[in-house]
């Protein structure tokens, strides 16, 4: 049975306070009520700021054993030097994030659109990471997708990103790892398309599967309350960049009350950071 981790990217939007939150919640409250609720999240500010050493043990110490928080690289490792790392970017990097202790998970490591293919620069930077570090690759262009990229991927155990979303052609579910990573960004999806997701979920030779989905801001008018996930193993990971609580939340809800987990297919924004 697959460890399956369902989360967004963020968690301190005052927008989803009357959706999601509580309409009276405070900012501080957000992040124990979030992680009560799912099991990981996706922190985007650290792609431009990496939080200050007490942030980070501060939310390590808001959320249970099993929460993980999944680190955006810096834009200076993907973005500026485009894996080159000349100067020494990613290991001040994989340093700073370690207050977060045994609640860190996965870096995404999130490349620019017009960033093409360059295999040896690929490789070269995959031997720098630490091998049992683990880490995902998010291409953004489609030249990246062929089987020279993913075998570099492979010998690595570095999870491919895929990437599901209403605009471009997104990113290939293909397995290059012991685990996966998923960015389901459509606008919404219904049951249907959540079981198919399931399914093709549950036929990855996958240990351990981390599953984000981020959603667009419309927001259908009383949205159901929200309710623990039921998972195999205690883990849960959905990405929400945009600000509302997206009814696809709810759905993922329904798809895991309704089974698909026992039937094994289906097993932040911005905050202070210096607080």
């Amino acid at each position: 049975m697959m460890d399956f981790h369902i989360g967004t990217s963020g968690w301190s939007y005052k927008e989803w306070k009357g959706s999601f939150y509580p309409p009276q919640i405070s900012a501080d409250e957000m992040l124990p009520y979030y992680a009560a609720r799912f099991s990981t999240v996706e922190v985007n500010n650290s792609f431009y700021r990496i939080p200050s050493d007490r942030v980070l043990a501060s939310w390590a110490g808001q959320v249970p054993p099993h929460f993980r928080f999944v680190m955006k690289a810096s834009r200076r490792i993907t973005h500026n030097g485009r894996l080159k790392d000349e100067d020494g970017s990613l290991e001040y990097f994989l340093q700073a994030v370690n207050p977060l202790g045994e609640r860190l998970g996965p870096t995404l490591f999130q490349l620019p659109p017009t960033f093409k293919k360059d295999a040896p620069r690929l490789q070269s930077f995959l031997t720098r990471l630490p091998r049992r570090w683990p880490s995902a690759m998010e291409f953004r262009h489609q030249s990246w997708f062929d089987e020279e990229v993913y075998q570099l991927l492979r010998d690595r155990d570095v999870a491919l990103v895929a990437v599901d979303q209403d605009e471009g052609e997104g990113a290939p579910l293909v397995p290059t790892a012991a685990w996966g990573y998923l960015r389901l960004r459509r606008i919404g999806y219904d049951t249907p398309q959540l079981g198919a997701w399931a399914a093709r979920i549950g036929a990855q030779p996958w240990r351990r599967p981390m599953s984000f989905s981020s959603m667009k801001k419309e927001v259908p008018p009383d949205p159901p309350p929200p309710r623990s996930f039921r998972t195999s193993s205690g883990g849960t990971q959905c990405s929400d960049q945009d600000h509302d609580f997206p009814r696809a939340l709810a759905l993922v809800y329904e798809s895991l009350d309704s089974g698909y987990l026992n039937q094994g297919g289906y097993d932040g924004a911005e905050q202070d950071l210096d607080r």
